[in-house]
């Protein structure tokens, strides 16, 4: 009956708005796959942040449909013949949802802000001499040594994304949230209107003014072909493929496998591969505290895993899953296999592990996202795993926007921090190991979990660095085997990602890594 009340309550909300606005207003009403009560995208890595940024900012470069990285808030951009100084130069027509125009002095001061949390952001900062404004519309980016991945970086396609921001938000420290949401993308975000636990509202820039060139996944053209965007909190995901059957909403953005029988016996509906290059998923330690802050507590976790476990509990389908222990993506030119590692446990071999690791029988403190359709049925199989092997657990249920900010806490468990949680990532990206922020060693500047690895961080440095594939091969490989000989995280495997629409009625979803909204038509 609360589910039930929950939907009635959404659509109650929608009904209202839609009421309000225009009757010719086309408002497109979707379920996310979580809540969004985190507004900053440059303070958490969380999805579900992440695409809200594109909803609202827009980015200096894109990544297109052939993997290329194209210009999209900049013009023209010029480097000069040693490649230490790269020159950028602003479009005509960018302005901010105020009206003010965006200038070179934001970007700036965005880039600034992104570069101290994003794990490619902190490597390209190192190589940085100074940023420089040299008019309203350009800058310069001098560096004081070379640094292969400039134009990766600055269009590095998902988590943590390079959104910009206007410079009096774009100044807050890095490690605080902002409380302005003003952007220059082509929806903008009522706050008005935003309800945490029921909805969020985006309605169309009508100000914003799209490149020339035909969209092509982030980059090309972002033209908005509906008056207004709301995403419905429905945790429940029968109750929210019901609604789409029923017509009440149009999109999910991924239902869980298990109901796919029900969309697909729908025609008005249709499966979309979306995110057809997959995702990947990560059980993720705290390198601070015990036990994990011991290498062989860490490994004795890794003998006691076997990803179909965890794929057959969180995916179901097997054509929609895939077993891989390379931590830098299978599939990927930087795949690397580590036989039955994570595949088929060693439950002896990882008993031994714990016993040698002093581990003292305190409870590990697992949090457990419940309402995170792409990874909440993973930790009640990885306490039964870790539990095999003399471990005690913890799993502590919250949602997942407790989880995204618990885990920033660097307290200890028991005052409220924390030792594994699960997520997943796109794999766009994650094959980087200058963008593959689960890598970082760069202990409080790493990413959560913070694992404080100087060799680690020296190899991908010298990866952002290098500019032959071969030896750039070379040191990915080393970055992969030191994932895997130091357990800095634990890889579950990667899946497809899908998700369903009414077909009768919209049209447009171009693929990507994130759920791209600009291009739709509704009819």
């Amino acid at each position: 009956m609360r589910r039930l009340g929950q939907l009635a309550a959404c659509l109650a909300l929608s009904t209202a708005a839609a009421a309000a606005a225009p009757a010719s207003a086309q408002t497109l009403k979707m379920v996310a796959h979580s809540d969004l009560k985190v507004l900053d995208p440059i303070w958490t890595t969380a999805f579900i942040t992440r695409n809200h940024g594109y909803m609202i900012y827009d980015t200096l470069f894109a990544q297109d449909a052939e993997a290329r990285i194209q210009p999209q808030m900049v013009d023209k951009y010029e480097v000069s013949a040693d490649k230490l100084t790269w020159t950028f130069t602003l479009r005509d027509g960018l302005e901010w949802h105020d009206g003010k125009p965006v200038t070179a002095e934001d970007c700036v001061a965005s880039i600034k802000r992104w570069g101290a949390r994003d794990a490619l952001g902190q490597e390209m900062m190192k190589a940085v001499g100074t940023m420089d404004v040299v008019d309203a519309k350009t800058f310069k980016i001098v560096l004081k040594e070379p640094f292969g991945l400039v134009l990766d970086a600055l269009g590095k396609p998902s988590s943590t994304v390079p959104f910009m921001m206007p410079k009096k938000v774009a100044d807050t420290d890095p490690f605080k949230q902002i409380d302005d949401y003003t952007g220059s993308g082509p929806f903008i975000f009522k706050k008005d209107e935003w309800k945490p636990g029921e909805k969020v509202v985006y309605v169309k820039n009508t100000k914003y003014k799209p490149r020339a060139e035909p969209p092509s996944m982030l980059a090309g053209g972002k033209v908005v072909k509906i008056d207004r965007l709301e995403w419905l909190a429905i945790s429940d995901p029968s109750t929210a493929v019901n609604a789409l059957v029923q017509g009440e909403i149009d999109l999910i953005e991924i239902p869980v496998p298990d109901l796919f029988p029900l969309l697909k016996a729908d025609k008005n509906v249709e499966l979309y591969g979306w995110n057809a290059q997959g995702s990947q998923i990560i059980m993720r330690f705290n390198h601070l505290h015990p036990p994990f802050n011991n290498l062989k507590a860490r490994q004795a976790a890794m003998y006691a895993i076997a990803q179909e476990d965890f794929l057959r509990a969180q995916v179901g389908d097997p054509e929609i899953y895939r077993v891989c222990n390379a931590p830098l993506v299978c599939g990927s030119p930087y795949e690397k296999s580590y036989g039955n590692l994570l595949i088929k446990p060693d439950l002896e071999k990882a008993r031994q592990l714990l016993k040698e690791s002093g581990y003292d029988g305190t409870p590990i403190v697992m949090m457990h996202a419940t309402d995170l359709l792409s990874s909440n049925q993973l930790p009640p199989v990885g306490k039964q795993a870790l539990e095999k092997i003399g471990f005690k657990v913890d799993l502590q249920s919250m949602d997942w926007q407790t989880v995204v900010t618990r885990r920033a806490k660097k307290d200890p468990p028991a005052q409220g921090g924390w030792n594994i949680f699960y997520t997943t990532t796109v794999t766009v990206g994650t094959e980087s190991p200058a963008g593959n922020s689960f890598t970082s060693g760069g202990c409080e500047k790493a990413w959560f979990g913070w694992p404080c690895d100087p060799e680690m961080e020296k190899l991908r440095s010298s990866y952002a660095k290098e500019i032959d594939p071969a030896k750039r091969k070379e040191i990915a490989m080393a970055v992969s085997d030191r994932v895997m000989d130091q357990a800095t995280y634990i890889v579950l495997g990667q899946y497809k990602a899908f998700g369903a629409y009414r077909k009768d009625r919209i049209s447009g979803w171009l693929p990507g890594p994130v759920p791209v909204m600009w291009n739709i038509t509704k009819k």
